[in-house]
């Protein structure tokens, strides 16, 4: 009689908080969660725009304090992925050019091959790329002069120029802590329901045995 008495008892502390306030809870809870993760990706979305901006400008002190600055905001706020990275084209493009003018000047034993090799490739494109450099290489092949070329240009590597940060699985930020309001949330709704679940079929198995 005890037990049976003990168990009622207990369920009826269960549903003082109904399972449908709990969840109320967990949709304004996921709400505010997903406003602050959105906010943490604005902010890198920012962040990676200034460092293109200054990229475009040439700056090269600007653009690695940019890129400091985004490191640290994405290695301290969660949903700040950058997919597959941020590529410094613009700095691509013009070490590439630094390298094309170094190889093509008078002293440069290449100087008049790599002059007959821009006069083929500058009018198909209109800026330094990967395809300006593979179709300058291209014509550079034809002369036996220039089968060493890529080192005697000193050629940039471009995946150096690709940069990706890591933002972490949870931070402890505004983010973070709704993030983990809601899963808490969410535990007690599932505990809440296997503890009902539970009791109910103790007090069942009760009245059987009586």
């Amino acid at each position: 009689m005890g037990n049976k008495r003990q168990i009622r008892q207990t369920i009826g502390q269960l549903q003082h908080v109904k399972t449908w306030q709990l969840i109320i809870l967990l949709i304004l809870a996921a709400f505010i969660a997903s406003t602050f993760l959105r906010l943490n990706n604005i902010g890198m979305v920012e962040r990676r725009s200034a460092v293109l901006a200054a990229d475009e400008v040439g700056n090269q002190d600007i653009t690695i304090s940019r890129l400091y600055d985004l490191q640290r905001y994405v290695s301290a706020h969660m949903n700040t992925d950058m997919g597959k990275g941020l590529y410094l084209q613009k700095s691509y493009d013009r070490d590439v050019q630094t390298a094309d003018n170094a190889a093509s000047s008078d002293s440069n034993p290449n100087g008049n091959i790599y002059k007959k090799a821009q006069q083929v490739c500058a009018p198909q494109f209109t800026r330094y790329s990967t395809a300006y450099l593979q179709c300058t290489l291209g014509e550079l092949a034809k002369y036996p002069a220039a089968t060493n070329i890529i080192s005697s240009a000193n050629l940039p590597d471009a995946n150096s120029y690709l940069h990706v940060f890591v933002s972490p699985i949870w931070s402890p930020d505004f983010a973070g802590w709704s993030v983990l309001v809601c899963i808490v949330i969410g535990l007690m709704i599932i505990v809440r329901l296997v503890s009902l679940l539970i009791l109910r079929l103790l007090l069942r198995q009760h009245y059987k045995s009586v």
